[in-house]
């Protein structure tokens, strides 16, 4: 006997089929056109990574803020999909401060569940380059409808 309990083999299993699922439904959405693919996902935590290409950069040559916005909301989205599978929930604020700028490479974004009340969910989001800078720190709240 292994000592592995089949019930969380099981639900392992379950866990990476819904994220599977997930993923292929979302490349048909803007989340797909940006590019965004996620590293790791639950109800309480998200990490989620975007390839920068052109199309993301401004005319200054360097990331756009709405790209690093949609990275954030994406992100802290996730975690809220994942934490409430019965409901379906829209973003209601979203706060962002923009700490450095970067021209490329490969941007993580971060997303943890904070606080819950009622209906609503609050969250917060970093963004981070690849040599560990971090670039913008968020926070949203998401309502259940």
């Amino acid at each position: 006997m292994s000592g592995v309990d089949d019930s969380w083999i099981l639900q392992q299993a379950d866990d990476a089929g819904q994220m599977t699922r997930l993923a292929e439904r979302a490349q048909k959405t803007f989340w797909g056109m940006l590019g965004c693919e996620i590293v790791q996902a639950d109800g309480r935590k998200a990490a989620i990574c975007l390839d920068i290409v052109p199309s993301h950069l401004n005319l200054l040559g360097i990331v756009h803020g709405g790209v690093l916005m949609s990275l954030m909301d994406n992100a802290m989205g996730l975690v809220v999909m994942l934490a409430e599978t019965k409901e379906r929930a829209v973003t209601a604020t979203m706060n962002t401060h923009f700490l450095a700028s970067s021209k490329g490479g490969l941007l993580t974004c971060e997303a943890e569940l904070i606080h819950r009340t009622g209906r609503t969910l609050t969250l917060e989001s970093r963004v981070k380059a690849e040599d560990g800078k971090l670039l913008a720190l968020g926070s949203g709240s998401y309502r259940i409808l």
